[in-house]
């Protein structure tokens, strides 16, 4: 492995950022500062734009098959890199290892694979009537990505650009980009041209802001808050970039009467609570019907033993410390909001100390209302809110009573499920224990986003395309 955390990726290259300033990267378990990464500026970010800009005028012209098989080769060498990738997620994420394994590293084999699989089958050329209709790539791209997700949101946008025959500026999260270097090593050790791929670290808030507003960045792909998303596509609209955002949300999980409901904890306990809560997907608010709720919060407190909080290294641990002390103030404010609010913590305690790593307890909020500041507002930790219904109706009025529109679920007899389902302002929606479909488009309604990620349409996302009027008469 060539990669050194030390540096930055530019023009096929590892090499020195021109501010000579790091960033500690901290384990949330232990809160040892174990690694450091370039603080990049808008220098570093130039020479990377510039190179990506070049490299586009070849890249994009090269036969979709090469870049297919060059894909294919790095993530070859990217699977042999398995062990690392969890070593750091646990270190950098603090992520259980029992989670790491499957959601931080072999999914993001599984979507890499998916995406090079629909590229092969994605039709780029259209036949109409009087004209063909050509996707083209757009060119460079700015990939802004979080932290709660380290590789999974890279492999989300970068690996679907670079396929479509774009080029790439990744600027990883400054908290968790330890993962994005084993990435753009693997794409290094495969041979892609020079300044296919770009990579430079830093704070948001000087490197994000510099991609943004890059004159030579055709699109900048986002996933974070909305409030970020919100300031980021504005900077880029003013010279009316391509901007795809995937944001916030505030997921219902609507349990219809009757049910078995046994069957339904397992899914709702994994979203809100594996990763920490730090799942822009997960489901925070859970509606019953207003009969069922004794049952239902006997139900949930039968089964929070099974969520072992404790050392993400440890193999028995389900939920270890939130990603930092910014998080762990973040929720307990929201833990102390919802108690004035006037909710009853079924479960889960207000922290007060953080001395031996940013661990939080799983929390459940029961007699909440929908419109309390803790149903409403992305917690984005370990937080459950249990909220009641009297008539389906309600329920659905509950669940669409939200800014935001990016996942949802539904349990209880399918038909039924589904009807329902088709009634909820939302991007995705579960039905039972249907599994994720890694070809479905992914994105949000109303402020969860702009745009798809995933199979086809996360491919169509980074082209554009061109009508030529073709059916003339000599």
């Amino acid at each position: 492995m060539a990669y050194n955390f030390d540096k930055i990726y530019i023009n096929g290259h590892w090499c020195d950022s021109t501010s000579g300033r790091f960033i500690e990267v901290e384990n949330p378990a232990t809160l040892e500062h174990f690694a450091q990464v370039p603080e990049g500026n808008e220098k570093d970010i130039d020479a990377a734009v510039k190179a990506a800009h070049e490299a586009f005028k070849s890249w994009s012209n090269t036969e979709l098959a090469v870049r297919v098989g060059l894909m294919k080769k790095m993530l070859t060498i990217f699977e042999g890199y398995q062990d690392k990738i969890i070593d750091l997620e646990v270190k950098e994420l603090g992520a259980p290892v029992s989670f790491s394994v499957q959601s931080h590293c072999v999914y993001q084999y599984t979507r890499t694979q998916s995406y090079i699989d629909c590229a092969m089958q994605l039709p780029l050329e259209e036949h109409l009537q009087a004209s063909t209709v050509y996707r083209e790539p757009i060119g460079v791209v700015a990939c802004i990505t979080p932290w709660n997700y380290p590789l999974g949101q890279v492999v989300q946008k970068v690996i679907p650009a670079i396929l479509m025959g774009n080029t790439v500026v990744l600027k990883p999260s400054q908290h968790t980009p330890l993962t994005a270097y084993l990435l753009i090593d693997a794409f290094d050790q495969a041979g892609f041209p020079a300044g296919v791929i770009n990579m430079v670290t830093g704070k948001g808030s000087a490197v994000g802001d510099a991609l943004a507003s890059h004159p030579l960045v055709d699109m900048v792909s986002f996933t974070g808050s909305t409030k970020v998303g919100s300031k980021l596509s504005q900077r880029a609209l003013e010279s009316i970039k391509r901007i795809s955002l995937e944001l916030g949300g505030k997921s219902p999980f609507i349990w219809l009467p009757g049910s078995d409901y046994e069957k339904a904890v397992g899914k709702l306990f994994d979203s809100i609570f594996l990763n920490s809560g730090q799942t822009c997907t997960a489901f925070s608010r859970l509606l019953v019907a207003e009969e069922d709720k004794k049952t239902v919060e006997a139900l949930l407190l039968k089964h929070i033993p099974d969520y072992i909080v404790g050392d993400p290294s440890d193999p028995k641990t389900k939920i270890g410390p939130v990603s930092s002390k910014a998080q762990f103030e973040k929720i307990t404010a929201y833990l102390k909001l919802g108690l004035e609010e006037g909710a009853k913590l079924l479960t889960g305690e207000i922290p007060t100390d953080f001395s031996h790593g940013y661990y939080i307890k799983p929390a459940i909020f029961t007699d909440v209302k929908n419109s309390m500041r803790i149903a409403r507002e992305e917690i984005f930790g370990p937080v459950l809110c249990l909220i009641t219904y009297k008539t389906i109706e309600e329920a659905i009025a509950i669940a669409n009573d939200t800014p935001y529109g990016l996942n949802a679920a539904v349990f209880g007899n399918k038909q039924k499920a589904i009807e329902v389902a088709k009634q909820i302002k939302a991007g995705n929606v579960y039905i039972n224990d249907a599994p994720r479909d890694v070809t479905a488009p992914f994105g949000g309604y109303k402020q969860s986003g702009i745009g798809r990620e995933g199979g086809f349409a996360g491919l169509l996302e980074f082209t554009q395309p061109k009508a030529i009027f073709d059916r003339s008469s000599f």
